[in-house]
């Protein structure tokens, strides 16, 4: 039996449990809910959240617990089309990275395969078209999704290694046109929505280009798989089984001896095929051709962030307003009291926003970063969208988990708006690259070509006083120091591997290496966190940002503190007044949990649609 969990202790924060969660259903919000709001959304245009969050307060994108896995399909995509009567234009839709990340925080909040099958059409796939300037294509059946888009590249035999996959394109001079071919089932492309469902379906197919026998390296082809009648000759088209988390129709397919016209393959300065069969290409390696013709897979990392940043917001918003709404017994005869009341619960819940702070602020940063960087630096960009995809999606997977938890048995019940978030988190750890292999990619970078971060100029109040481990940025200081620790280890244990051994040193590095990103990945949250709470004008406001991102920060120094007390960057006082800091912390902003959660700005129209926040 499932048990909803209560705990039967003396109540404490008495103000958190009569904090007044009616402002959203009432129709307004208070100046201080407004500021934080801002604070969080703070992330170009102001219309691009409006717009995206006033489309899925819309009928069409109520949960329908009645609905089959395909009929679910079919749902995702009849929500696409309602999302696309919202864009002006699918084109510059594609060229606007923070356009689309704020797409994806807003329909995950109601649909997770929703999310998945809009990054695939407008990012991987639109945006790749779009991005070949060589040519004209007639893009309006994909801008009217006349045919939906879709990209295919891993393969049965290839995921985190798809340089290496095996599908192939080989040119015919004749007729100057491919023939894509699926040569073994090791090639086969796994796992992309290439199902009927939805209507009539277009990829970009990852293919390996033959000329005369030789080997160009892998480019991306324009390839139709299906029409109204199902799929075209030559396409095969396998579903797979269910997963996890909102449905998506994956499948495997396959393609046997597909023609295809010359002005199928997509083109760019990574490669330009002339009629003759001669390619010319501003690059020389095959793994930069390669790179650079799947380079939407960085976008699509700041998108799979995003969404699981919608899902993890809006699996907190629900949870806490479950802390108000559900009342169990209280300390005494006869008296019942909210969740929120008790110390046990909504001090998990005020760490979860916290952290749910940080990784919004973290990913603005990213997203600013990746849209302003020059040429030059576009290796350290790509690298920082990787670093913080890994470090937003396993934090949100936490995050949901948590969410859920915290409200029991009902929550287990996808009609009640958390059961599939988790599982949607998975699923962003694994797409775009997984996290481990990209975390690994980074480490291996960072350890002979990155600088650790200085700690920042010296602080008031002073180090030695319990009161700094409540000052962001004394704290902040402390992970600049534990990532120079890390970095000196994972350089130190690369050199001191076995001699003529590449992998037997990287497997001597690679630990320190992994630690090095995350604690990187910590660092530039807190940085991003202390600038977002300076911006913001009301003390009172301010006072308890400060406060939620101290008790961040002391959750991810707490595990660092033998080795900084060791080192001489703690204090023995200071080190056994953590714990009693974040308790002090905590009883500060329970009173104003809720209208921390009230701030991430989910729809009452969404809200109110789950049963598990109306039922007594």
């Amino acid at each position: 039996m499932i048990v909803e969990n209560a705990v039967f202790t003396h109540a404490d924060t008495p103000a958190c449990a009569r904090a007044d969660i009616s402002a959203d259903a009432a129709g307004s919000a208070s100046p201080v809910r407004r500021e934080l709001t801002a604070a969080l959304f703070k992330d170009g245009p102001a219309e691009s959240h409006r717009k995206w969050r006033k489309a899925i307060s819309a009928e069409p994108f109520r949960f329908r617990a009645e609905l089959r896995t395909e009929e679910r399909w079919e749902q995702s995509y009849a929500r696409l089309r309602t999302l696309n009567e919202e864009i002006e234009s699918p084109e510059e839709l594609a060229r606007d990275p923070r356009g689309l990340a704020a797409m994806h925080e807003w329909a995950a909040v109601v649909d997770g395969a929703l999310a998945t099958v809009a990054g695939i059409h407008y990012n991987l796939f639109l945006g790749s078209l779009v991005d070949d300037k060589s040519m004209e294509r007639d893009l309006v059946p994909f801008r009217t999704l006349a045919r939906t888009g879709t990209f295919l590249c891993t393969e049965r035999g290839h995921g985190n290694d798809a340089a290496a996959l095996e599908t192939t394109a080989t040119y015919d001079r004749r007729t100057q046109e491919f023939v894509l071919h699926t040569p073994h089932e090791r090639a086969q492309k796994y796992m992309p929505n290439t199902s009927p469902a939805g209507g009539p379906k277009s990829a970009v197919v990852a293919a390996r280009l033959l000329v005369d026998g030789r080997d160009l390296g892998v480019f991306l082809f324009l390839t139709p798989l299906t029409d109204t009648g199902g799929t075209l000759p030559g396409v095969t088209v396998e579903p797979l089984p269910d997963r996890v988390g909102s449905p998506v129709d994956h499948c495997v397919t396959s393609f046997d001896r597909v023609r295809l016209p010359r002005t199928a393959l997509v083109q760019g300065p990574h490669g330009r095929l002339l009629p003759d069969g001669t390619l010319h290409s501003d690059l020389g390696s095959q793994r930069k051709r390669f790179l650079q013709a799947i380079g939407r897979v960085t976008t699509g990392k700041l998108c799979m962030s995003a969404s699981t940043l919608g899902g993890c917001r809006a699996a907190l918003a629900i949870a806490v307003r479950y802390a108000y709404t559900r009342r169990i017994s209280g300390p005494t005869a006869g008296s019942r009291i909210p969740l929120a009341a008790h110390r046990s619960h909504h001090s998990r819940l005020l760490r979860s926003l916290a952290t749910a702070y940080a990784m919004t602020f973290l990913h603005r940063s990213v997203t600013h970063t990746w849209i302003v960087h020059e040429p030059a630096e576009r290796d350290h960009a790509e690298r920082l969208v990787a670093v913080a995809k890994g470090w937003i999606t396993w934090h949100a997977r936490a995050l949901t988990v948590e969410a859920r938890e915290r409200c029991g048995a009902r929550a287990l019940f996808p009609v009640n708006g958390l059961a599939e978030y988790p599982a949607n988190a998975d699923g962003a750890i694994t797409a775009e690259g997984d996290n481990l292999a990209i975390w690994c990619k980074a480490g291996a970078e960072m350890i002979f070509g990155h600088t650790p971060a200085e700690p920042t100029p010296r602080r008031t109040p002073a180090p030695g006083g319990t009161a700094a481990l409540e000052d962001p940025g004394f704290l902040r200081d402390l992970l600049a120091v534990a990532e120079g620790r890390w970095h000196h280890r994972a350089r130190l244990n690369l050199r001191s591997g076995p001699s003529g051994d590449a992998l037997g040193r990287w497997n001597n590095a690679s630990t320190a290496a992994l630690e090095l990103v995350g604690t990187h990945a910590t660092l530039l949250a807190a940085d991003a966190f202390i600038a977002a709470l300076e911006t913001v004008a009301h003390p009172g406001t301010r006072a308890a940002l400060r406060r939620l991102c101290a008790l961040f920060l002391l959750d991810t120094i707490a595990p660092r503190t033998g080795e900084l007390l060791a080192d001489g960057h703690l204090t023995a006082v200071q080190v056994r007044a953590v714990p009693d800091t974040v308790e002090r912390l905590t009883a500060e902003l329970a009173p104003h949990l809720a209208v921390l959660a009230e701030a991430f700005d989910v729809p009452e129209e969404h809200l109110g649609d789950l049963p598990m926040l109306s039922a007594p």
